[in-house]
């Protein structure tokens, strides 16, 4: 698999990432070892994880991998802090003491002494010099080796970046997580020009629309389908609108006339858009990560991905 720098930082990533936010609930520990196995021997390195996924389990998963053999070296470990489940309750907290709490038990849960990548799952209502004083604190003390942000919008994006770059000694940003597909295209409208401004890498999640730009929505929900679960349906229903069906259907279209899945369609055309370094999906099983895979060697031709554009939302401005 290809690798891209993210950002001007020195960290090489899989330009395809996995994302765990269902382990431990759609997929099991069997598959886990599976399509982490299959994920790094075809040179996929990127696995990103928080403390949210799971109450934790995701990251137990990957510190399970670990116990069982897998090199540390081969994974590049992403995970997040600031946005946890506390009494069954969603909760945002950015001050610094819950976020280096956060990083510690993501640390016991791994079963590492670092991260490659540390980011702020979201904005908080802690003054932002004070969250930002924490990724500088993990660095330092050598919890982390990258930071980055989550979620974020454009200005909060600018002002994170821009806050590090000020004063010498500060732990530059490296990347910056939103959703992004043929689906949510919002990042496009300040996200990527903050990322290109600063110098960030772009992680996109959700490549796939949430699992809607596959097309097996088209018609019905399948009763075994992500969408039908009582844990992930809200999840995607904002996705199985009605507005949403042009998009996917002319994902369908262009994979019957390339000989493509929707799927390999929708993650080619995240995964070459301007400043992604890396498009995160969540196989449920080592032949979706396969089908995945095969996309690796494939690349869209201009028209197609004008077409998808225009179809979605118009021309994104920052293509050459």
């Amino acid at each position: 698999m290809r690798y891209r720098t993210l950002g001007r930082s020195g960290l090489q990533v899989s330009r395809i990432g996995l994302g765990t936010m269902a382990w431990g609930r759609d997929v099991e520990w069997s598959e886990v070892k599976q399509i982490v196995g299959d994920f790094v021997e075809t040179g996929g390195n990127l696995v990103d994880t928080a403390p949210a996924y799971g109450g934790g389990v995701a990251e137990k998963m990957i510190g399970k991998l670990f116990a069982a053999g897998l090199a540390r070296e081969s994974l590049v470990v992403a995970t997040k802090a600031g946005f946890v489940i506390r009494g069954g309750r969603r909760v945002i907290d950015t001050s610094r003491a819950a976020l280096l709490s956060d990083l510690e038990g993501s640390l016991r849960r791994l079963r590492t002494d670092h991260v490659d990548l540390w980011q702020v799952h979201a904005w908080g209502d802690a003054p932002i010099d004070e969250t930002l004083s924490a990724l500088d604190s993990a660095v330092s003390r050598g919890m982390a080796r990258y930071v980055g942000v989550s979620n974020f919008v454009g200005w909060q994006t600018a002002t994170a970046a821009t806050w590090q770059e000020a004063v010498t000694g500060r732990v530059r940003l490296a990347s910056a997580q939103v959703e992004y597909s043929l689906l949510a295209r919002r990042a496009e409208v300040e996200v990527v020009g903050a990322v290109r401004h600063h110098g960030l890498g772009l992680i996109a999640w959700s490549a796939l629309g949430r699992g809607a730009l596959t097309g097996k929505y088209l018609r019905s929900v399948p009763s075994d389908s992500r969408a039908a679960s009582e844990h992930f349906g809200w999840f995607l229903e904002p996705y199985l609108q009605p507005r949403s069906r042009s998009v996917v259907e002319a994902v369908v279209k262009a994979a019957e006339g390339l000989a493509l899945t929707p799927a390999q369609v929708a993650l080619a055309w995240v995964r070459d858009a301007p400043s992604v370094a890396s498009a995160l999906v969540g196989p449920r099983s080592a032949d979706q990560l396969a089908e995945l895979l095969e996309a690796e060697t494939k690349q869209l031709v201009p028209p197609i991905v004008s077409a998808l554009d225009d179809i979605s939302g118009g021309p994104n401005q920052f293509r050459e």
